[in-house]
């Protein structure tokens, strides 16, 4: 298994002795989120205080730049630090922040984001070869490269791409178009198993990509702690965080999987009128174990092979960069020795 945290993005001044310790303790790698602050200057910081810790965005909005910008952020973190480091997860958000947030159009996320990987990738691939940019969507055009714009180039492999989805359409252009998808953590395994899952293999198929060769991200969350405070302490905010998500239409059919599609209503219900602070008091412990693994670190280890192991290749051992991941170095590596098919080339 591939244990990932996060960095304190909240101050660059802290994110090169974090990433060292990071790197000691013995994690795969390190994911930011475009939530309260930038995505990719932190990774820039933890990629030079480290030698291989891997650099993921977990995820970076993608409508709310150019393809061209990401393109170029990806690059330099890739000729600096090596590709093999270098994974740009991306997400669509949603239609009410695409427009009110980041005040940008807003289009079916689907075809749209399929045709940004695209055209990272034509970026990319002029850039290494040297050959004309030609790509021309319905959504995205690059025409124009001229000599003075193309950066220098390095040896060595280009960064990953992957994609955040939930729905099916999402996750149809993450098995054909990324290298890995990164799955949000209001997921069971259930939900996981019986609709993720087929569409990923249906995807990868086509594509005649093995399933080796593409990663898994995510898909639950991980409540734990050094001592049962610690876990109880966690685990209501991610009941919290249950609620909220549930809340949303959007996120519906993982209820529905397990006969929960009332509580689902009543939950939106509940935001409609307001009553945010009620509303984790309508998720059962229950239904909270559906969405998590559960357990101190002596117990860790159990859960998460219940959890996710078998599907899942990479978890996050943090619930968000205010939450720092605590596992001990020797919980690391046993959590490591847990088989995933995901066989990463550095």
């Amino acid at each position: 298994m591939r244990i990932f945290t996060t960095l304190p993005q909240e101050d660059l001044r802290k994110v090169g002795p974090a990433a060292r310790a990071i790197e000691a303790v013995g994690y795969t790698g390190v994911s930011t989120q475009e939530n309260k602050h930038e995505p990719f200057l932190s990774l820039a910081v933890a990629g030079a205080a480290t030698e291989r810790l891997e650099l993921h965005t977990g995820v970076a909005i993608a409508f709310a730049r150019s393809p061209m910008a990401v393109a170029n952020i990806g690059w330099d973190l890739a000729a600096s630090y090596g590709g093999g480091r270098v994974t740009i997860g991306l997400g669509s958000q949603v239609r009410a922040h695409n427009e009110r947030r980041f005040s940008v159009p807003w289009s079916p996320p689907a075809p749209r984001i399929r045709e940004y990987v695209q055209a990272v990738r034509a970026i990319w691939n002029a850039w290494k070869s040297g050959g004309k940019l030609a790509y021309e969507g319905k959504h995205y055009a690059f025409t124009l490269m001229t000599p003075n714009f193309v950066p220098e180039p390095y040896e060595g492999s280009l960064p990953r791409l992957g994609v955040a989805a939930v729905g099916p359409a999402m996750l149809k252009v993450a098995a054909e178009e990324s290298d890995d998808v990164k799955l949000h953590a209001f997921c069971t395994r259930k939900y996981l198993t019986e609709s993720i899952m087929p569409i990923l293999d249906a995807g990868l198929a086509a594509r005649g990509r093995t399933r080796e060769s593409f990663e898994i991200s995510g898909g639950g969350f991980v409540v734990t702690g050094k001592d049962d405070a610690a876990v109880a302490e966690l685990f209501d905010w991610v009941r919290y965080r249950v609620a909220f998500y549930g809340s949303t239409p959007a996120y519906w059919p993982v209820f529905e999987a397990h006969g929960l599609g009332d509580l689902g209503r009543k939950l939106n219900a509940m935001t409609r009128a307001g009553q945010w602070n009620e509303m984790a008091r309508e998720v059962s412990d229950d239904v909270v174990h559906l969405f998590a693994a559960v357990g101190r670190h002596d117990q860790l280890e159990k859960a998460i092979s219940r959890r996710f192991g078998g599907l899942v290749d990479s978890i996050s051992a943090s619930a968000n960069s205010a939450k720092p991941s605590d596992l001990p170095p020797d919980l690391v590596q046993d959590l490591a020795r847990i088989p995933t098919r995901y066989k990463h080339q550095a």
